[in-house]
C-alpha cells in the first residue's frame, strides 16, 4: 500500500528498521528530513527517492531535525511471511502460528499479557 505520513520537527518515522521480503520505498513530498542508515545520514528534499531492498539487514528511519513538517509517501505491502529487525534496539519481529510477534535478538519472547 501507499501511506502519506507526516513528521513535525523532532519527530522519527519509527526505530530504525529492516525487513526481510518486504521492499519499501520512500518519495519526499515537502520539507526535509535525515535517511539515518548503518552507511550514515542523508538529508532527503522534495523529489527525491529511496528505497529499501528486502533480505538487507541495514536498518533505516527517517528523522525531522527541521523546524518545519515534513511529509513523505511510503511504498510497501504486507508481503506474506515478511520478518525482520530492528537495528538500535534488542528486538526483531517474527512469525508464530501466523502471528506477528516481538521477540529478542537471541529469540527469547518478549513478555506479553499473552504470554506471561
Amino acid at each position: 500500500g501507499i501511506n502519506m505520513i507526516t513528521l513535525a520537527p523532532g519527530a522519527m518515522s519509527s526505530q530504525r528498521h529492516w525487513h526481510t521480503k518486504q521492499d519499501e520505498f520512500v518519495y519526499m513530498v515537502e520539507g526535509e528530513l535525515v535517511l539515518v542508515t548503518d552507511d550514515g545520514e542523508q538529508v532527503l528534499k522534495p523529489g527525491m527517492v529511496v528505497g529499501f531492498a528486502a533480505g538487507v539487514a541495514n536498518g533505516h528511519n527517517l528523522v525531522n531535525q527541521s523546524g518545519s513538517d515534513a511529509s513523505f509517501l511510503v511504498f510497501s505491502d504486507k508481503t506474506p511471511g515478511d520478518e525482520g529487525g530492528y537495528s538500535d534496539i534488542d528486538m526483531l519481529f517474527v512469525r508464530k502460528d501466523g502471528r506477528e510477534i516481538y521477540v529478542h535478538k537471541d529469540g527469547t519472547p518478549y513478555k506479553t499479557n499473552d504470554n506471561g
